[in-house]
């Protein structure tokens, strides 16, 4: 057997019961009950072993994909609830209050997660810009989003940024604009 070089970092459990490999930007889960502790990640080419206390409390296969979660089901119980008061519903019913466009990008964003809990934290970044920006804004970012088919923070938050949210329609967004006058522009006359 060949030897493998292996590697080891300190990590928090985060509150979604993963840990983060910041070398591959990867998410590993442990079990629930060992949420906010500190714990070793070992990993090798082919592995990536948890420790508490010197005792292994999760094993995976190293996976390369970036900000993907590995997650084994037997880790989130379907009993526990993210933040005890954190559910799919909860989100969407949030989202149904600022508009019909914010709710369909939400459902959106947990579905596309194995586990939704792996969302919330995406949910509740958009969802609080509401009180920021007001609820008009925050489902005409997401109505453009959707168009997109792009399921982030980061793209709402760069619609708002760029005022895309503001645009009626894409024909205001392509309309053409008319140069100005410059003593340098030559203008369609000059090569008749």
């Amino acid at each position: 057997m060949v030897y493998q070089l292996k590697h080891s970092v300190r990590a928090t459990v985060h509150k979604t019961s993963h840990v983060y490999l910041s070398k591959d930007k990867h998410y590993y889960s442990v079990p629930f009950s060992y949420i906010g502790k500190k714990v070793n990640i070992i990993f090798s080419k082919n592995t990536v072993e948890i420790y508490y206390d010197q005792r292994r409390i999760a094993f995976h296969n190293r996976i390369l994909a970036k900000y993907q979660y590995t997650t084994v089901k037997e880790h989130m119980p379907s009993s526990y609830q993210f933040m005890t008061e954190w559910n799919p519903s909860r989100f969407i019913s949030w989202g149904r209050s600022v508009g019909e466009y914010c709710e369909q990008y939400i459902t959106k964003i947990l579905e596309k997660k194995q586990h939704p809990e792996q969302s919330y934290k995406t949910c509740l970044g958009i969802l609080s810009l509401s009180k920021k920006i007001g609820n008009v804004r925050l489902n005409n970012a997401c109505k453009r989003a959707l168009g997109y088919e792009k399921y982030s923070l980061a793209m709402i938050k760069s619609i708002l940024e760029r005022g895309l949210d503001n645009l009626t329609d894409d024909d205001a967004f392509f309309e053409e604009k008319k140069l100005p006058k410059h003593k340098n522009i030559r203008g369609g006359k000059y090569y008749q």
